[in-house]
């Protein structure tokens, strides 16, 4: 297949039928994506499931046995990887101890024979981006990680690759600073328009920094979207457990009208909006937060799907509180509630008799 015939209007990044095999192993498998220009995409997936390896093959460091890469409609195949017009920020970061700040950031433009005075102009332009005005002087040493992440960042931008590589680029820092490196990974972004791919196998990471996202397994794409549609319509079990906390009903379909599904599980009738066949299994998921918790007095305002059972226990998370009903056809349902108030917090207590509602639209019916 041609470059030309590869190139797609909005597209910078396609990925084409690519697998890569080491020895028997198979870590990518027949995978096929679309990045977007400008698109902050991340690559999500548990330990082992080829995801880095993708992350490789795009940079350069590893070759597909089949399938084809192209940037911006042409095949990057043959082209070296100090060649393209990609760059990877590593892990570890793999600062030169040796050099100082504004080295670090000067020594990819200064391999690539730029002039000195634009060197120092774009050097300048990167600490001002990243905010390590002042720290110009001081060696990786005399950082903090946040700072490093920083460098590391400013380095791999400096060159103004069409495609910046990110290989779980975070994981080294502790929550908070991990947080607050999120927004600034956002914002860098953003102000310069330039394609970011992270690889990630912390959800809250992905979903917080990622246009979309795309779910590996076993070397497979499993599904891409945005944030949302992975999380409200998953396409599996498997997706729709790894991706966020949910409740995996399973049942039969015994009736439907309208959209909507009457599924026969352990814990009773389920009412659910989709489409499967009459005596079909499925898989009813709910997400915690979408079910809600009533005393047993109000059972009257639940409407559908309500269910009477027992609270076994409380965990309280400052702004929210997560709960486990058991319910009494033996279903344990997991909860969660914003203690929007202070009064909130201490409204159930532990062996509670409690209902367990949610409506039909909250279900997600999946058959795979």
């Amino acid at each position: 297949m041609s470059g030309g015939a590869a190139k797609q209007q909005g597209v910078l990044l396609r990925i084409e039928s690519v697998s890569k095999r080491f020895g028997g192993f198979t870590a990518v498998d027949d995978l096929s994506l679309a990045i977007g220009a400008g698109e902050f995409f991340a690559l999500l997936g548990p330990s082992g499931c080829g995801k880095t390896t993708l992350l490789r093959m795009l940079a350069g460091f590893e070759v597909p046995n089949e399938g084809q890469i192209y940037l911006d409609g042409e095949d990057i195949a043959p082209v070296p990887p100090h060649l393209r017009p990609v760059n990877m920020m590593f892990q570890n970061y793999a600062l030169f101890p040796h050099l100082s700040v504004a080295n670090n950031i000067a020594f990819g433009l200064k391999r690539a024979g730029l002039p000195k005075p634009e060197i120092g102009a774009r050097v300048g332009e990167m600490i001002a981006l990243v905010r390590l005005q002042g720290l110009e002087k001081r060696r990786p040493d005399q950082l903090s990680g946040g700072q490093r992440q920083r460098v590391a960042l400013a380095r791999s931008l400096a060159r103004r690759p069409r495609v910046l590589l990110l290989d779980e680029p975070l994981a080294a820092l502790d929550k908070k600073l991990r947080e607050e490196t999120q927004s600034e990974l956002l914002e860098v972004q953003r102000r310069l328009g330039t394609t970011f791919v992270i690889v990630t196998h912390d959800q809250d990471e992905a979903m917080t920094v990622a246009d979309r996202i795309g779910v590996m397994d076993k070397g497979r794409l499993v599904q891409s979207g945005t944030p949302r549609e992975l999380y409200e319509a998953p396409n599996s079990r498997w997706i729709a457990g790894f991706v966020g906390d949910v409740n995996m009903i399973e049942g039969h379909v015994t009736a439907q009208g309208e959209g909507v599904l009457t599924v026969i599980t352990q814990g009773g009738n389920i009412a659910a909006n989709g489409t499967a066949a009459n005596g079909a299994a499925v898989c009813i998921a709910i997400r915690p937060e979408k079910i809600r918790l009533l005393d047993a007095q109000s059972a009257a305002q639940a409407g559908q799907n309500t269910f009477a059972g027992e609270l076994i226990d409380i965990g309280y998370l400052g702004g929210l509180s997560i709960y486990r009903a058991r319910l009494d056809h033996g279903v344990v349902l997991r909860i969660s509630a914003a203690n929007a108030t202070r009064a909130a917090a201490g409204a159930f207590v532990p062996g509670q008799r409690v209902i367990a509602a949610f409506a039909p639209d909250d279900c997600v019916v999946l058959q795979q």
